[in-house]
């Protein structure tokens, strides 16, 4: 069972685990997801394994859908539901605090009923205001006041976590925490202020690319398609119950030159503006300088290190961009 697998990442391990021949359950309100991701996982899963198990659909919240589930058939958990984006975060806060705490509560106690291995998904945003670099999974954290609807986010994950390692220490369920650095690549929508898309979309239109802040603060960014591999050899091993792991690349890029790339791999004739935070997500919004993580732990565990360049999966997201946009101008 994949909670959140028709939204971006979800949708792609969906693909992932199908295409090894297992039948996967997607539970997805639709949301922020979608029929045409969970309709792509399935051509993908097609296309590498003829023989590939099926993908079905629960439209529901989680909590909903899991009072009519059996546990006794679901061997394993991926719980990817939440409410993502910071535009997402700052416009609609208790959406975000209420989704991913009740959720996240309701796949654990799921996960216990079914005696099943539970990975529950996390997020680079836990570490919050901390300037130590890279950051380790047991580092400290430090957050700004509640006030600030931008923490809200990193605190209700934070809580998942919490609730995850509890899970485990006192109900024994196998629990594998995994915070995800700016996951990328086809399909991923800039709706919600995801940065590559929405420079893609910008550069392909020849539109501006807007750069909030100076520009100058540093992010690491890895393709989605070597995350979803991780992610089932992470949730097999019962050495990994009960910790948290790192996902992501460890290359930092500014976005200043992460939107010159983008302009150099698309072509375009697109230029730079930069805005202010405060424009974009109102007074008071607080930002990272850097993050970077510390991928020890996952490299030691599984032997995982992504391999996927980043300008191929600049040049991926474009062309699933370009192909979406012809589509959409031929049902026009």
């Amino acid at each position: 069972m994949i909670t959140g697998g028709a939204g971006f990442i979800g949708s792609h391990l969906a693909a992932e685990v199908a295409a090894s021949g297992t039948d996967v359950l997607v539970v997805d309100d639709l949301s922020t997801g979608s029929r045409l991701n969970v309709e792509m996982a399935c051509r993908s899963a097609r296309s590498a394994n003829p023989s590939c198990g099926k993908i079905e659909v629960v439209e529901s919240d989680v909590t909903g859908a899991l009072a009519g589930i059996d546990p006794s058939g679901i061997g394993c958990i991926y719980h990817l539901a939440a409410a993502v984006g910071v535009r997402l975060v700052v416009e609609d806060t208790v959406r975000t605090i209420e989704t991913n705490v009740r959720e996240t509560s309701s796949a654990l106690a799921f996960a216990r009923a079914a005696g099943a291995p539970v990975l529950v998904a996390s997020t680079s945003e836990v570490y919050g205001k901390s300037d130590r670099l890279p950051f380790s999974e047991d580092d400290d954290v430090t957050y700004g006041p509640t006030t600030c609807a931008r923490w809200s986010y990193a605190m209700s994950k934070a809580i998942d976590e919490s609730l995850a390692v509890a899970h485990h220490r006192q109900h024994g369920v196998r629990a594998v925490i995994v915070r995800f650095f700016n996951t990328i690549g086809p399909r991923q929508t800039g709706r919600y202020g995801m940065v590559v898309p929405r420079m893609v979309q910008s550069a392909i239109s020849g539109h501006p690319i807007e750069v909030h802040g100076d520009g100058e603060q540093c992010r690491t960014f890895c393709d989605v398609r070597d995350v979803v591999t991780v992610l089932p050899r992470l949730l097999s091993r019962p050495s990994a119950a009960g910790r948290v792991f790192n996902v992501g690349r460890d290359e930092r890029i500014t976005i200043n030159a992460l939107a010159r790339l983008v302009i150099a791999v698309t072509g375009s004739a697109s230029t730079i503006a930069h805005r202010p935070y405060s424009d974009v997500y109102g007074p008071g919004f607080e930002d990272l300088r850097a993050r970077q993580p510390d991928l020890r732990r996952i490299r030691a565990e599984v032997g995982w290190s992504p391999s996927i360049p980043l300008e191929r999966t600049i040049a991926d997201i474009a062309a699933w961009e370009r192909v979406r946009a012809s589509e959409g101008a031929c049902a026009a």
